[in-house]
């Protein structure tokens, strides 16, 4: 839809102008406004079709002026309305579409783009560092915000640094109130003007791509705002929202909720998904509020909902509409990912709409945020009645393709960052920290951090404010950034460690049930070589001196990773490099290492079982 709605640089006879199209159908009358005809209706009229559809062309306006639609409605009321597909928009708080031509951006990732066609990001690592462009970093010369351009540079440098695979944008949809992040929408198809240009934005996406870094992008399907420039009562009456406010209107939010149901609507939402892929070259949508969407009743009490046709909860229009959503992207632009934020125990979220599922590749694990953070916030001292909520997340690890979040929504509205969110004095709130992000990178899924949370900062998330970037040069600061780029490098060396992120055989127990100690022992498999690596966390600020753990194999153990390292700020209590396993029957294994378990901990150890590799290991050991 995008290429025939809107506003678009054309050539009619010779003569070069620029030709609009939006659906109104409930309009007497539409015009354009803009300074060429002092934003007054009566000049600028487009002609309407049976479908309800107004258009024209107009030599006299041209890219990069300013316009608005402004529509008479069935009562003789007058609407000044933003473009619905406008690619371009003043900087708010004005609120005019702007005629921008998209094409003649001279990209260079076709060799990416090639390359991400063949790949399946299921076996693949994915690490996603998630950004808020507008607070990730602040220009010093009295400017509010760095460019896309500027913001590519910078941060890509740093990604590469951190060693993430994946850079996702908070929605970079134009909006017109900062204090939303960008989750209440007004340009479906209009990057934000704050950072610049949309070729700003494809230089950023294009940047990304030759340094091998993917970008996801927050997309907002769910709700939109009721400003009124925007697209609720479009030509006075409910085209883009239902009607009654029970289905139309979220109470959480103010926001107004799509007609799914309406197949311009369908088509509206499918061309938004569409265009960022195709006209911007993102590597996926990240699906924002999908629980929303997937229930009548969300948020509301007995009597605020209006039940389905077949009296239940679901929205089986929205239902509908994800199905389609997915099944033409992944159609359309294979290797591209979708990835639902979705926070209920809905079965077959990250399942092919062929076998009755959602199709959206994978889904954020809210349950496993919410468990493993309620476990941390625990004084070490009582974890030990809580085991069980640790490990109660493999009961169902791999009925979905999970992505383990570290979201922006830990860190906001009171619940302080997670430095601060941890208990204990300081020297334990940062062993804390290390220990939560070591278990993150080595449990099945893959990974999301939001940004700062690498840096360790005191306070939480200010979106009107820059990261705490003078923390860069503070030991233990500096340590919890050391061990994210650490376990980066593991995470996507290690194929153990994501090759079966999303499958059983990948994973298994050795040592869960230790309430006594909190501690826990893994091992993560890879898919061919079998080859593993074992995960050993102690959950308690007290060191566990010869503590045996079964292992599968006999052999030399790596310490490859101690949380507890002095260079991460940590006490450095650990196994100097490494131990030999013994054929001491334990945990149910045939062999068994003897450890020394840091406090508040996390040990990965990795087989060395060759001739050679056991031959220098003997040259290297002290004993």
């Amino acid at each position: 839809m995008y290429n025939s709605m809107g506003a678009h640089p054309d050539e009619v006879n010779g003569i070069k102008g620029t030709r609009f199209a939006v659906w109104a159908p409930n309009a007497q009358e539409v015009c354009v406004i803009c300074d060429k005809n002092h934003w007054k209706h009566g000049e600028n009229y487009l002609n309407s079709s049976d479908a309800g559809v107004w258009s024209g062309f107009f030599p006299e306006i041209s890219d990069g002026d300013a316009y608005k639609f402004s529509l008479r409605g069935q009562n003789g009321e007058f609407f000044e309305k933003s473009d619905p597909y406008a690619f371009y928009s003043e900087l708010r708080p004005k609120t005019a579409s702007i005629v921008y031509n998209l094409e003649n951006f001279p990209w260079q990732d076709t060799q990416w783009i090639d390359k991400r066609k063949e790949v399946n990001w299921h076996d693949q690592p994915i690490s996603i560092y998630e950004v808020h462009l507008g607070s990730w970093k602040r220009p010093k010369d009295g400017r509010q915000f760095f460019t896309y351009r500027e913001l590519a540079k910078q941060l890509v440098e740093y990604v590469k640094q951190m060693g993430y695979t994946h850079i996702q944008l908070m929605p970079i949809t134009e909006h017109p109130f900062d204090g939303s992040w960008g989750y209440q929408t007004t340009g479906y198809f209009s990057p934000t003007s704050r950072f610049g240009t949309p070729h700003d934005l494809m230089y950023f996406v294009d940047y990304c791509h030759q340094a091998d870094i993917g970008v996801l992008f927050d997309w907002v399907p769910g709700h939109f705002p009721t400003d009124g420039h925007s697209l609720g009562r479009f030509d006075g009456t409910c085209l883009y929202e239902h009607e009654d406010p029970r289905k139309g209107f979220h109470p959480d939010w103010g926001t107004y909720i799509f007609n799914y149901g309406r197949n311009e609507i369908r088509d509206f939402l499918l061309s938004s998904a569409h265009f960022w892929i195709d006209k911007y070259h993102f590597d996926g949508l990240r699906v924002d509020a999908v629980a929303s969407m997937l229930y009548l009743d969300y948020s509301r009490q007995e009597g605020e909902w209006v039940p389905n046709s077949s009296g239940g909860r679901e929205n089986l229009e929205a239902i509908q509409f994800l199905k389609d959503a997915n099944t033409s992207l992944h159609g359309e632009y294979p290797g591209i990912l979708t990835i639902a934020e979705e926070s209920t125990s809905w079965g077959g979220v990250s399942h092919p709409v062929y076998n009755g599922g959602l199709g959206f590749n994978m889904k954020w694990d809210m349950g496993w945020m919410n468990d493993t953070l309620r476990y941390m916030h625990f004084d070490p001292i009582y974890r030990s009645h809580h085991q069980g909520e640790l490990s109660f997340r493999m009961i169902y690890a791999f009925t979905e393709n999970f992505v383990l979040p570290l979201s922006h929504d830990e860190v906001v509205h009171g619940k302080r960052s997670l430095l601060s969110q941890m208990p204990g004095d300081l020297w334990q709130q940062f062993a804390n920290l290390r220990l939560l992000y070591g278990y993150q990178y080595t449990m099945p899924g893959k990974k999301l951090l939001f940004m700062g949370g690498e840096l360790a900062q005191w306070h939480e998330w200010d979106h009107d404010n820059e990261l705490d970037w003078k923390l860069i040069g503070h030991d233990h600061h500096d340590g919890i950034r050391r061990l994210i780029g650490d376990l980066n490098y593991l995470y996507r060396s290690e194929k153990s460690l994501f090759e079966t992120d999303f499958n059983s055989s990948g994973f298994s127990w050795i040592q869960c049930d230790d309430s006594k100690n909190s501690v826990f022992a893994f091992q993560r498999i890879s898919a061919e070589s079998e080859e593993n690596v074992i995960v050993i966390a102690n959950f308690t600020p007290v060191p566990r001196d010869g503590y045996r753990i079964g292992v599968p194999k006999a052999g030399f153990y790596n310490e490859i990773i101690n949380s507890d390292a002095e260079i991460y700020g940590g006490s450095n209590i650990g196994n100097a490099g490494g131990v030999y396993s013994e054929k001491i029957n334990s945990h149910g294994l045939d062999h068994s290492i003897t450890l020394n378990l840091p406090p508040l901990g996390l040990l990965i150890m990795k087989p060395v079982t060759t001739n050679k590799q056991l031959d220098q290991k003997k040259k290297e050991s002290p004993t």
